[in-house]
C-alpha cells in the first residue's frame, strides 16, 4: 500500500490597529489594507463550493455566528452598500495562496503545502505579503506608520481571531476516531506550541494579569464543534475538504496559537501530522482520555514551569509532558520508515521534552512564550514595575508586530537569540512563485493563462464564464518535472475547454486506488 500524503495549509488573521485616527473600523481597515495589495493573480474567489456550516458528525447547522456578523456588516449604513464579496475583497496570489478579509482580519492562507518546510517558506511569505499590503495602504493614506498588523491571537478586550490548520485526511478515517485520537495530543501540544500571553481573558480568571502560555485556550469552550466565533472547539466539525468529498476529509484547527517562532511553526504542524499519519496506519490508539479537555488546557496553559497532574477519565492522571512523551514513543516506534522532515521533527521533539524536564529556560531560543516571558520579566525588574502593569501587555503585543523596527521578536531572530530556520532567498521565491509540487502550481498556471475566461477560482474549483467549472485533483503523486511540463502545456492552450482532457491523468480516484492497494 503506498503512504497516504498528508497536505497541509494554514489560515493566519492579523490583529491591525489604525494609529492616526481616534476612531476606526476594524472591517473597513482590513477591507482597504487587502484592496491596497495589487499583486494578485486573480480577485474573484469561488464561494459556491464552501458550505462552513456542514458538520462532519453529519448534519448541517442552522447558522454561524460569523453569519451574524458579517449580515450585520452589509446591511449597515456605512454611507456605501458592501456585498459579501466586497467585504471580503479576496485576492488570489501568484504563489497559490490567499488574501482577504476575513470579519474584522486581514488574513493569509498558504497554498496547499506537502512538507513541513515547504509550509514554513509559504507561511514567512505570507508575512512578506501583510508587510507590502500595509505599506501600499500606508502610502495610499499619505500617513507612513498608520498602520500596524500583529500576528497574535487577542486584542486583551476579550476579542479572538485564529491561526488555523489543515490537515488533508482520508474519508474513510471516521470523524470519532480522528476526535478521540487527537484532542490529548491536541491539548498538550501548546506546552511547546503556545504563544505567551500576559493576562486571562477567561471568564473564571478574566482581568487576572498573571502570564499563561497560549493565547487561544482562554476562548475553547468546547472539545467539538463546527463554529469559529462562538462556543470554539478543540477540533473543529467544519466538514470542507476543499476536495473529492467521496475520497477526503479535512481536519480544520483552530485550537492553535499563531507563532512567531519558525521553530514553533514547524513543530506544531510536523508533530501533528505524526499523530495524524499514526491515526491513518491504525497502527496505535491512545489508552487514555481526558476527563475534561477544555479545562485541562487551561490549566496547563496557567501551569508555566509548574506543570500538575491532569484528571484522565481512562488511565492515570498524568501530566502534559507525560502524555507527549506517550504520543513520541509511538511516532518514533510506529513510523519507523520516516522521511528527513520526520526525523528532524522526531528529534526536536525529544530534545525539547529533556529540556523542558531539566530547565524551560532551554528552549528560549525557539519557543514564543518562553522567550517572551523572559523578557517581560527583565523588563519588569529593570523598571521596577508591578506585575500588573499595563505597560508588560503592551510590550506583550509588540512583540507580535510584524514591523521589523518595532516588533520585539525580529531583534531576538536577528541576533541569533531565537532559531530561524527559512531561507531568506527561498522566501522571496515563495512570496511570487508556487510550490513546485502539488495542486497549487497548476490552479495558478490555469489563471495566468486564462484570468479573463475565469468568473471564479477556490481551491478546488474554476467557474469559467462560459458556465463550466473545472474541479483540480491534488496531484499529490505528479513530480516537479511532471508538473512543469503540465503548466507548459497549458500556457499553449488556446481554449480552456481543452483543460479537463489534460488534467484527466491526474484525477483523485485513480490515485487513491493506488494508495488503497487496489
Amino acid at each position: 500500500m503506498t503512504e497516504f500524503p498528508i497536505v497541509v495549509g494554514l489560515e493566519t488573521e492579523y490583529g491591525i490597529v489604525r494609529t492616526d485616527v481616534p476612531d476606526s473600523d476594524p472591517v473597513l481597515e482590513s477591507m482597504e489594507i487587502v484592496r491596497a495589495y495589487r499583486s494578485a493573480d486573480f480577485m474573484g474567489w469561488n464561494y459556491h463550493e464552501e458550505d462552513p456550516a456542514l458538520d462532519a458528525r453529519g448534519f448541517r447547522v442552522e447558522g454561524l455566528a460569523q453569519d451574524e456578523e458579517e449580515r450585520a456588516f452589509t446591511q449597515s449604513d456605512y454611507r456605501r452598500f458592501f456585498s459579501f464579496k466586497d467585504m471580503k475583497s479576496d485576492r488570489i496570489l501568484s504563489n497559490g495562496g490567499r488574501f482577504y478579509n476575513d470579519h474584522t482580519h486581514p488574513e493569509f492562507s498558504t497554498p496547499e503545502c506537502l512538507g513541513i518546510f515547504e509550509l514554513l517558506r509559504y507561511d514567512r511569505a505570507g508575512i512578506e505579503v501583510l508587510k507590502t499590503a500595509r505599506a501600499e495602504r500606508e502610502r495610499e493614506l499619505g500617513v507612513p506608520g498608520a498602520l500596524s498588523l500583529y500576528r497574535n491571537n487577542t486584542d486583551y478586550h476579550g476579542h479572538s481571531y485564529g491561526c488555523h490548520e489543515n490537515y488533508l485526511l482520508p474519508r474513510r478515517l471516521g470523524f470519532d476516531s480522528v476526535v478521540s485520537h487527537t484532542v490529548p495530543f491536541l491539548v498538550a501540544r501548546i506546552l511547546l506550541t503556545g504563544a505567551g500571553k500576559y493576562g486571562f481573558e477567561s471568564s473564571e480568571r478574566q482581568g487576572e494579569v498573571a502570564y499563561q502560555i497560549s493565547q487561544r485556550a482562554d476562548f475553547m469552550e468546547t472539545i467539538v464543534g463546527v463554529d469559529t466565533m462562538h462556543k470554539r472547539p478543540i477540533v473543529n466539525s467544519r466538514d470542507e475538504p476543499h476536495a473529492d468529498r467521496r475520497l477526503f476529509r479535512r481536519l480544520h484547527l483552530i485550537v492553535g496559537d499563531a507563532n512567531m517562532s519558525e521553530w514553533q511553526t514547524a513543530m506544531k504542524t510536523g508533530m501533528t501530522s505524526m499523530v495524524l499519519k499514526l491515526l491513518i496506519r491504525s497502527e496505535w490508539t491512545p489508552d487514555f482520555e481526558l476527563e475534561n479537555p477544555v479545562s485541562a488546557m487551561q490549566a496547563i496553559s496557567a501551569g508555566l514551569f509548574d506543570q500538575k497532574n491532569i484528571r484522565m477519565r481512562r488511565g492515570k492522571d498524568v501530566t502534559a509532558l507525560d502524555i507527549l512523551e506517550r504520543y513520541w514513543e509511538a511516532c518514533e516506534r510506529t513510523l519507523s520508515d520516516r522521511d528527513f522532515e520526520e526525523d528532524w521533527v522526531i528529534a526536536e521533539w525529544r530534545q525539547a521534552m529533556d529540556h523542558f524536564r531539566r530547565n524551560p529556560s532551554l528552549l528560549s531560543d525557539r519557543v514564543d512564550w518562553i522567550a517572551k516571558k523572559a523578557f517581560l520579566e527583565r523588563f519588569r525588574e529593570e523598571e521596577n514595575l508591578d506585575d500588573g502593569d499595563p505597560w508588560l501587555q503592551s510590550l506583550d503585543l509588540e512583540y507580535h508586530n510584524i514591523d521589523p523596527e518595532k516588533g520585539l521578536f525580529w531583534a531576538l531572530e536577528e541576533t541569533g537569540e531565537m532559531r530561524r530556520l527559512t531561507d531568506p532567498d527561498q522566501v522571496r521565491s515563495a512570496f511570487v512563485h508556487p510550490p513546485s509540487l502539488g495542486r497549487a502550481r497548476v490552479r495558478h498556471a490555469i489563471v495566468r493563462r486564462f484570468g479573463g475566461d475565469v468568473e471564479e477560482a477556490g481551491w478546488e474549483r474554476i467557474r469559467f464564464r462560459t458556465g463550466v467549472a473545472l474541479d483540480l485533483p491534488l496531484f499529490r503523486d505528479a513530480s516537479a518535472e511532471v508538473l512543469s511540463e503540465l503548466g507548459c502545456r497549458i500556457s499553449t492552450l488556446s481554449d480552456p475547454g481543452e483543460l479537463a482532457e489534460i488534467l484527466a491523468p491526474f484525477t483523485d480516484s485513480a490515485e487513491e486506488a493506488k494508495i488503497q492497494g487496489g
